[in-house]
């Protein structure tokens, strides 16, 4: 096994990787206790089964820079293949603030090539290479060094059995002609803003179903003090306080420290100091948030008048395309994406793009009473009226 440990050894491998076709890649990180992944390995690994051709790279090691590595992600014209790439690339971005182009996911590859929702490495490196994988350095320390024995071959099977699963997904599409459907998923993943989390937004992923706009104003307020502190702090948002303490706050509405102590979900660390001034802070500005600023929320879902015999026909439709294509149904369409199709709505993911031309079309022709559903033995049949 080669662990690089230069700037001097990872430009020699990507002046290498930058004449293949790919090279497929895969890190090691942690996350528990910081709001940024700490990169703890970079595995890499090229055509071939030379040991030359699959390396471990230490980004730990004092004075090796990722720069080679970034360049290779430039290079247009060397495919970057990940497998649930989402994390990586995530890292990638925030260390380096490059996107790998062009990149493969064959997570999202194996779900349009018939393998099921989300499928797992694992599963691929068993049905594709035909191979298993010792899972016991899994849950590991990567920071640790010494890495083990164990660890590194973990790692590096990371790699290298990725290799056979991405060619042989590659040869699926090619046959298949979709891998325009691929890349249209991969949009999202090759977007930077992505991995740009603006503490403004942050209070659109605390889950709440309060009508009231001023509660929504110190919501907004309170997730804002709490994604702007942690990334300054770079600490995970719960280390600040979790979603049911910043909810009890937005309803209790503190105005002094002596307030802050009678919260029972708060964390005793920010009773006190820069979190607890933050907070009474926030409160504050939630509560003086004039009402045309408050915030607004989103009750399109409550105005649907889903008509729900129509959507459990559409249910049937998307398992019976879904099994026909050989096409994950969280793919194609969400159970959302359905109930709006039922009730009359066309702004829908499933109405565009390639899951236009998988489902959305036979979707509206049910809609429109064009077509027709039937049982035949176990399974459904489509049909023209």
């Amino acid at each position: 096994m080669i662990t690089i440990t230069t700037t001097e050894g990872l430009q020699a491998f990507c002046d290498r990787a930058a004449r293949a076709p790919y090279v497929t890649v895969d890190t090691e990180f942690l996350r528990e206790r910081t709001y940024y992944s700490k990169l703890c390995l970079v595995q890499l690994a090229v055509p071939g089964e030379a040991e030359e051709d699959a390396v471990l790279v230490d980004p730990l090691v004092k004075g090796l820079s990722l720069d080679p590595l970034y360049t290779l992600f430039r290079n247009t014209d060397v495919v970057k293949v990940f497998h649930a790439a989402r994390q990586d690339l995530e890292i990638f971005f925030v260390e380096g603030g490059v996107i790998p182009e062009p990149m493969f996911d064959t997570q999202v590859a194996a779900m349009v090539a018939g393998f099921g929702d989300q499928v797992g490495y694992e599963t691929l490196v068993r049905k594709l290479a035909k191979a298993s994988l010792d899972k016991s350095s899994r849950f590991t320390d990567w920071s640790r060094r010494p890495l083990t024995e164990a660890q590194q071959t973990y790692a590096l099977a990371d790699v290298t059995h990725l290799r056979v699963i991405y060619e042989h997904l590659r040869e699926v599409l090619d046959k298949s002609g979709r891998q325009p459907w691929v890349e249209e998923e991969l949009a999202t993943l090759t977007d930077p803003e992505t991995y740009t989390i603006d503490p403004e937004h942050a209070w659109l992923r605390v889950k709440t179903r309060t009508n009231s706009g001023r509660f929504l104003a110190v919501v907004r307020e309170l997730a804002k003090f709490r994604e702007a502190y942690a990334q300054n702090k770079n600490i995970p948002r719960s280390r600040v306080m979790k979603d049911d303490a910043l909810l009890e706050l937005a309803s209790t509405r503190p105005a002094t420290v002596n307030d802050l102590s009678r919260s029972r979900l708060l964390l005793r660390e920010a009773r006190k100091g820069e979190i607890a001034e933050g907070i009474l802070e926030a409160v504050k500005a939630g509560m003086n948030t004039p009402q045309d600023q408050q915030p607004k929320p989103d009750r399109t879902r409550d105005k649907l008048q889903v008509n729900p015999a129509l959507a459990d026909l559409l249910r049937v439709l998307l398992k019976a395309k879904s099994e026909e294509l050989g096409v994950a149904q969280k793919l194609i369409a969400t159970s959302s994406d359905l109930d709006e199709i039922a009730a009359g709505e066309r702004d829908v993911a499933a109405l565009k793009g390639w899951r236009r031309k998988a489902f959305g079309d036979d979707a509206l022709r049910l809609c429109d009473g064009k077509l027709a559903l039937r049982a035949n033995g176990q399974n459904v049949e489509v049909f023209e009226i």
